[in-house]
């Protein structure tokens, strides 16, 4: 029950960003200065620079990066892939359901966890908060879901069974290739290995059967030893149908086995309990009210809970007391000798009853106050351990609560409210514990069939024999029963509050050297999603408008499993067939891993929405998710159906182009986000094969570019007035990184106007463009960065004026990704970003953010990254500071960090384009937090598939669908080159070989069709062909090609179709 009162704010931009709550001593206990890159629990991390004389650190960002050649060499070699053993298993959590269906973590050692698939809306990764609590304390495996798989082997001397995870192994090793996993299990005792593949179908480019609602588990197992072995493999799944809504006496959760060709599956469904199947009840024991005005029967240490229960009367204003029961509670925000807010907080204690026998199987409660697990608390002790613990959730009420405690009954128990914490929401609420047969829970208004939990979810094991196959197991020697020879059910079913869980199996005998493989799939359907922000609405989910059941889901993949997993794994192969650095393709690719996380959801009517990150900042906000670069390049539909169904209808403005930079949830226009929504309608349009998309979008996507011409009331190409941005707020003045947006959206607009044969907005961009691309430099170059010219009629809004700021020329970087060449002055971009290296770059941001507190924890002492902005010629203004968004500036964001670093790759600063996203993939290493959770505004941001872009820039990819023109630049090792790619509608693998005389240049496809009319190929310096020939499959192309500035472009004399199977050879002499 919390004091601290939410800031008013009246930018034009509002999000729902706040620095977080944390523990400043643990803060700061964890930022301690270090070297940058040293090694850090769990080991195997290369040292980036340093170490740094105490002289060095006092300018905070050394411009002398220090970097360690080794470290700088390993940047570029190909390495070997990196595979986590031990402590680092703790922290991984990789998506493996499919996009938009809910999120499923693999542990590293192969576990199921978080099992977010019950559409219960929560603040980041389960629930711990959007400010960056998982990068500073990271989650390790949590499940709400009993599921598992396990062995039994049986050899000539003994039989042996054990779990497939960490406990049950001696070594266990997980390696992740998004979107696969592979976990490997070893034991010297055992006469096995075992290894595991996990996935859930992805195809890029096929957004229907990468969006299914099931997981693959796919275990392999080998016979180590010299002699015949029988090896059991199971494995068993919890029915958690209404998780979170179920109710004793009304909810039966049932569980059948189903057999059809192809496949068993165990069903896990509910329905509402019969009449006779209510269980008998016992009569509620109220153990404490706290209505008396002492504590008589408790123990109480400290000051925090004064010397009894309050009443809610005396109770401060800002803490509400309608749920309360009575008159008094407990409430450790003790403000009873008129302390301040901050004083109230600060008090600390503990209080603890009398000891008591369970006798229910409920303990309930009413609790509110501060979410911080272990400080802000109620505990179950028994024989002075925490069995059972709670916490509030940040806020100022007291809510339902409870403890299923049926396991402990007849056992001697206390009850303990702690409150150990002195910082915001330092405080712990709690009001009438009743012991009951029935959870005390918030009532669901809803009915059964209606909410989000209620569904159905099941276990398949495919191919046509299953030996074990049992629809109940018991709570007691579970593995034992699984694999027994007792009674085999079929049909079971328990009352809400008793776990059921079933179970299927094979059994197989091993020659030895010989190896079989056992294939699983977890299966879920809960189609009634509601999200806050849309009140009441049931939104659906996508896959249910395709599939009735968990069960019809894991018949689909059982019919078609070997495409979809022939294909998954085609695409795994052929991302990872590349000269590339492994590092380097891991990263850029693993944040495309959000699409399976609970960031993202499709609607049951096929809309495509997305938070910024996990349950936080809503709308698919147009100035965050233009940056992100993955999705229209591997699911191009349905960035096509952001722009269709959300920017240019429901955030659509008819009368003057405005496109709400948040849906329907904020109405106006962030001048970023708008510039990036016309720069993205050009890109979906490079992603089709035809002028159909662009034809349907024009006129609107004329009008959105006329919205940021009229904010240029002069076309002088530089943005006037208010200017909201990505940094919720709005800006004043003339304004580097807004306007090269603007001048990247006037290019886009020109290019779209030719292609519609619309030669008046043509003219009109390309004029006001000619004057911005003068104006930007003349006027805003400051002899190394590009700056921002304040308006003095708002000299108290925030800005950067003097600062040398990340995104400065973000639209050159935009210009890149999309084809539309150079805007301006490469001399002047270049220099600048050779400032954002030098002055922004820190291989160690300890040393700043001991200085710069201000800001959420995404980057740590001993951790690299590329500051926000800097003023090392001076000039930040102090009166900023009053502004909250001014903490953006200290911090390290990856989605920034990934856009500047695409820019230099494009501009040739390699080296440095390396370590900025070597620095970002070592921040999340496994050995300090989770690889796949890069995090920004909460967990699983949007912005951080900007990595996505880091890649094309690397291959200096360029492709225009309608046009038939693809292009490449490759910029590591382009002597010798590999790499994927997508198109409109087709994937496959291109590849470039150079020596003195010839480059060849090879493109095949491995799905799908690739049309082509032109080809570009950048030629290696000092180099001028003399003759082009080219080959599809064994038979010659004829074609012409044109040489200038370094770049080949070869025109096919006749439109070629390049299917699965086939390649064109082009070569260069």
């Amino acid at each position: 029950m919390n004091n601290d009162k939410a800031t008013t704010r009246t930018e034009p931009v509002q999000a729902e960003r706040r620095a977080g709550s944390m523990n400043r001593r643990e803060f700061l206990a964890i930022t301690a200065v270090g070297t940058a890159g040293a090694v850090m629990p769990g080991g195997g991390l290369t040292v980036m620079a340093g170490p740094f004389e105490e002289s060095d650190y006092l300018k905070l960002i050394p411009v002398d990066k220090k970097l360690d050649a080794n470290w700088v060499a390993s940047l570029f070699a190909k390495g070997k892939p990196k595979v986590y053993r031990g402590d680092d298993l703790r922290r991984i959590g990789m998506p493996v359901g499919g996009i938009c269906a809910g999120q499923i973590y693999l542990g590293g050692d192969g576990k199921l966890w978080l099992w977010d698939i019950f559409n219960k809306v929560t603040r980041g990764v389960a629930d711990k908060g959007t400010n960056g609590e998982n990068y500073v304390k990271p989650l390790e495996q949590t499940s709400p879901v009993d599921q598992g798989f396990a062995v039994r082997l049986r050899t000539k001397n003994k039989t042996v069974t054990t779990r497939l995870d960490i406990a049950g192994f001696e070594e266990v090793s997980f390696r992740g290739e998004y979107p696969v996993a592979f976990v490997t299990y070893r034991d010297e005792a055992l006469p096995i290995d075992v290894s595991l593949k996990a996935y859930s179908p992805f195809i890029p480019l096929d957004t229907e059967n990468s969006s299914l609602p099931a997981t693959v588990m796919e275990f392999t197992v080998a016979n180590t030893s010299d002699e015949q072995i029988e090896v059991e493999f199971a494995g068993w799944l919890q029915n958690a149908v209404c998780l979170h809504s179920g109710e004793p006496g009304q909810v039966l959760r049932r569980n059948r086995i189903v057999r059809s060709p192809g496949m068993t599956f165990l069903n896990c469904t509910a329905e509402k309990a019969r009449e006779k199947e209510v269980e008998p009840k016992r009569p509620d024991i109220v153990f404490e009210n706290f209505e008396k005005p002492t504590y008589e029967g408790w123990t109480v240490t400290g000051t925090a809970f004064g010397p009894g229960p309050i009443l809610k009367s005396k109770m401060p204003d800002y803490q509400d007391v309608g749920a309360i029961q009575g008159k008094r509670l407990v409430n450790s925000h003790n403000v009873r000798s008129g302390e301040d807010v901050r004083a109230g907080d600060a008090h600390k204690g503990t209080l603890t009853s009398k000891t008591f026998t369970i006798e229910r199987k409920y303990i309930n409660f009413l609790i509110g106050g501060g979410g911080h697990k272990g400080k802000t608390c109620v505990n179950l002790l028994i024989d002075g351990k925490v069995v059972r613990t709670a916490t509030g959730k940040n806020n100022n009420r007291v809510g339902a609560g409870y403890w299923e405690v049926s396991e402990f009954e007849g056992k001697k128990a206390q009850i303990q409210v702690v409150d150990d914490y002195s910082e915001g929401w330092g405080n712990i609420g709690l009001d009438e514990i009743v012991f009951s047969d029935k959870p005390r829970k918030a009532k669901d208004p809803l009915p059964m069939e209606q909410r989000g939990d209620f569904g159905t979810m099941g276990l398949a094991l495919l191919g046509q024999s299953c030996g074990i196959a049992r629809a109940e197991l018991p709570g007691e020697g579970m593995l034992k029963s699984l694999f027994g020879d007792s009674m085999r059910t079929t049909d079971a079913s328990k009352a809400f509050g008793q776990k059921l869980r079933g179970g299927l199996g094979r059994t197989m005998k091993l020659k030895p050297g010989g190896e079989q493989t056992v294939r699983f799939v977890i299966t879920w359907h809960f189609p009634n999603l509601r999200l806050s922000n849309f009140g009441a609405k049931d939104l659906g989910r996508y896959y249910a408008a395709r599939f009735g059941s968990a069960r019809e889901v894991a018949g689909y993949v059982a019919e078609n499993f070997e495409r979809l997993s022939g294909l998954t794994e085609l695409w795994r192969k052929t991302w990872y067939d590349s000269t590339l650095p492994v590092w380097f393709l891991d990263r850029t690719f693993a944040n495309t891993s959000t699409l399976a996380t609970s960031t993202v959801h499709r609607f049951g009517d096929g809309r495509f929405y997305g938070w910024e990150g996990i349950g936080c900042c809503a709308g698919t906000c147009t100035h965050v998710w233009h940056y992100a670069q993955a999705v229209a390049r591997i699911f191009p539909e349905l960035e096509r159906d952001l722009r269709e169904r959300t920017d240019f209808q429901i955030a659509f403005n008819e009368q003057n182009g405005a496109v709400g930079h948040r849906g329907e949830f904020a109405r106006g226009a962030a001048d970023d986000g708008q510039a990036g929504v016309i720069l993205r309608s050009f890109r979906e349009h490079q992603m089709t094969p035809n002028n159909e998309f662009l034809k349907r979008n024009w006129p609107r996507i004329k009008m959105a570019t006329d919205y940021l011409i009229r904010k240029d009331s002069n076309d002088d190409g530089m943005i006037e007035g208010a200017q909201p941005n990505t940094l919720d707020a709005a800006w004043y003045g003339k304004i580097a990184w807004l306007n090269s947006l603007y001048l990247a959206a006037l290019r886009a607009g020109e290019q779209m106007a030719i292609e519609m044969g619309d030669d008046d907005f043509a003219k009109k961009t390309r004029a006001i463009y000619e004057k911005g691309r003068k104006k930007i430099v003349e006027l805003l170059w400051n002899g190394e960065y590009f700056i921002q010219i304040p308006d003095p009629k708002h000299l108290d809004a925030i800005g950067a004026d003097t600062g040398c700021y990340i995104d400065q020329v973000f639209g050159q970087s935009w210009a890149f990704q999309v084809g539309l060449g150079r805007l301006y002055s490469a001399e002047h971009i270049k220099k600048a970003l050779k400032s954002l290296w030098k002055y922004n770059f820190a291989p160690d941001v300890g040393p700043f953010k001991e200085i710069y507190k201000r800001g959420r924890p995404y980057a740590l002492a001993g951790d690299g990254g590329l500051i926000m902005c800097s003023w090392p010629k001076g000039g930040k203004r102090e009166g900023w500071k009053k502004h909250w968004q001014f903490m953006y500036f200290n911090e390290c964001m990856t989605g920034f960090e990934y856009q500047v670093a695409a820019h230099m790759i494009r501009e040739g600063m390699l080296k440095e384009a390396l370590a900025i996203t070597r620095a970002i993939h070592d921040r999340y290493d496994a050995a300090l937090r989770n690889p796949y959770n890069e995090i920004e505004c909460s967990d699983h941001y949007a912005r951080a598939m900007a990595s996505f872009g880091v890649y094309l820039a690397a291959c200096g990819y360029e492709y225009h669908g309608p046009k038939g023109i693809l292009g490449f630049a490759p910029k590591l090792s382009p002597e010798n080159f590999t790499a994927a790619f997508t198109a409109a509608e087709g994937w496959g693998t291109f590849s470039q070989k150079r020596d003195s005389n010839t480059q060849i240049e090879r493109i095949e496809i491995k799905y799908g069709t690739l049309r082509l009319t032109r080809l570009r190929f950048e030629i290696a310096e000092g180099i001028e062909p003399g003759k082009v020939t080219a080959l599809l499959d064994n038979r010659r192309i004829a074609v012409g090609f044109d040489f200038e500035a370094g770049q080949v472009t070869i025109d096919l004399r006749q439109e070629i179709k390049i299917g699965a199977g086939s390649g064109l050879t082009i070569e260069i002499i």
